[in-house]
């Protein structure tokens, strides 16, 4: 997995009765673009950051256009 700062970090719900989590990439700790990723969720306060090692079931969407 590889992101870059502005990039979105997708969580699936492991269920059908949890949603999916996005997370905006604020910054990438690790080489090359690997994780961890300090990311700003979208779904809480924006002031709010966490340091994420993603699981199996997270995928990195490209930084939207425009932005």
């Amino acid at each position: 997995m590889r992101a870059r700062v502005g990039d979105h970090l997708v969580v699936e719900g492991p269920r059908d009765d949890m949603h999916r989590r996005i997370a905006e990439v604020t910054q990438v700790r690790g080489n090359e673009g690997a994780p961890p990723y300090r990311v700003r969720w979208l779904d809480e306060d924006a002031d709010t950051e966490t340091l994420v090692y993603p699981g199996p079931d997270a995928h990195i969407e490209e930084k939207p256009a425009g932005r």
